[in-house]
């Protein structure tokens, strides 16, 4: 049995954020009935290409960006705009433990969607709302982008190279990170929730915003700012307040070193055979090194130029530290280690039996994570929830259809 396995979500969430939630919930035992719009679906189910193959080869019509935030779901395709649709939906959440949700603030009221709706009908409910800006402040009713937050909350201000080299400018990271980092940082709002439940008996509502979230991550970066009041900029593959580390590049192409402490810096210079750096009282200590970061990269960069990359990466990995070559994700899931991880997880779809994805990271000794489905197809659970939870008749859900009001997948 999984962790959460008990727990049913009903998760109204769509793209990444909310998704990505309710992913993490399933990978650990939870029931998760994902409710999309008949016809299209979920966003990102148009999201491709790249789409999802089949098992000749050949493209599919699942996106594999949808792949990618909502393994282990069951598809329930409702139309939340009609009556009929909203009354289905309060009909679910009577029975369901946690509902995510990230519609502009307010918007679901019209529905009898809203948590004060939802609550008086199941007290026992968390309620979890995504946003761009949270449900209260002066941009509240505002949609929030994932690209748009990463730029408001700070974080590309230090992200990208320095305006003086080549390449200089804000830069958004490779992934949504305030997306992700919202996913994850609900998930634990909702667990938390869920605890209390159990010492008051009741849910509660749970206001996560992508701008907070941005904001709270800065981590060490707003710590910097408010103890020195400078504002960070940015240092490309530099470390703010950690000399060296960084990318640096060899005979044959780069590598990243980072020394976290004195220590390190002594063995770094020893076996990359410049014991005297270490020594220079320009260099003996973190700090002095931070005061004296361009002389002392100067040095390192053509240093290194004199062998390849694999060779300084075995010679410092051999003296403990931190030293690592720069994949490309093939590179990365070829890993070893990640491989001896279990983090790439073979998982059949009804289109494809040789479906693989990069599993959860989260290893449990009593209740380890479990893959029972890949993402499903959209309304591909349409009959069994609502047959199962509801107890609506072949007849009911037949008259349903011819409305528009749900959807089942004809591949189910």
């Amino acid at each position: 049995m999984g962790a959460l396995t008990g727990i049913r979500v009903l998760d109204l969430s769509r793209v990444l954020a909310g998704p990505w939630c309710g992913q993490i919930l399933a990978d650990l035992g939870a029931e998760v009935i994902k409710v999309e719009r008949p016809g299209s679906g979920d966003d990102t189910r148009g999201w491709g290409p790249p789409w999802m193959k089949d098992g000749q080869g050949q493209w599919t019509a699942e996106a594999a960006y949808y792949q990618s935030a909502n393994r282990g779901k069951h598809s329930v395709a409702v139309d939340l705009a009609t009556p009929q649709g909203q009354e289905l939906v309060r009909a679910l959440v009577a029975d369901c433990d946690v509902l995510i949700e990230n519609y502009k603030a307010g918007s679901l009221a019209r529905y009898g969607l809203d948590y004060q709706s939802l609550s008086t009908l199941n007290p026992r409910l968390v309620y979890c709302s995504i946003t761009g800006f949270g449900q209260t402040g002066p941009r509240a009713a505002e949609p929030g982008y994932d690209f748009i937050i990463q730029g408001m909350g700070g974080l590309m201000s230090i992200t990208g190279e320095r305006d003086d080299l080549p390449g200089g400018g804000p830069q958004k990271t490779g992934v949504a990170f305030a997306d992700l980092m919202t996913g994850l940082y609900a998930t634990i709002a909702i667990q938390a929730a869920l605890i209390d439940r159990q010492k008051t008996g009741h849910g509660q509502h749970c206001d996560m915003a992508l701008l907070d979230v941005q904001v709270a991550t800065l981590a060490n970066q707003s710590m910097n700012y408010l103890a020195s009041g400078k504002v960070p900029g940015r240092f490309g593959n530099a470390h703010a307040n950690i000399v060296p580390y960084q990318v640096f590049r060899a005979a044959d192409r780069d590598f990243i070193i980072a020394c976290g402490n004195d220590s390190q810096f002594v063995a770094l210079c020893q076996v990359i055979g410049l014991p005297g750096l270490s020594a220079d009282p320009r260099f003996v200590r973190n700090a002095d090194r931070v005061s004296h970061r361009e002389e002392l990269v100067e040095i390192l960069s053509a240093h290194f130029l004199t062998a390849t990359a694999d060779e300084w990466v075995a010679a410092i990995h051999a003296v403990k530290v931190p030293v690592g070559a720069i994949n490309n994700i093939a590179q990365a899931l070829e890993e070893p280690q990640v491989q001896a991880r279990d983090m790439l997880v073979d998982l059949p779809h009804p289109l494809n039996p040789a479906f693989s994805m990069v599993g959860s990271p989260i290893k449990l000794s009593a209740s380890p994570v479990e893959y029972h489905r890949p993402a499903p197809m959209l309304g591909q659970d349409t009959d069994a929830v609502l047959r199962e939870r509801l107890g609506l008749s072949d007849e009911q859900l037949a008259g349903l259809k011819e409305l528009g009001i749900i959807e089942q997948s004809p591949s189910s």
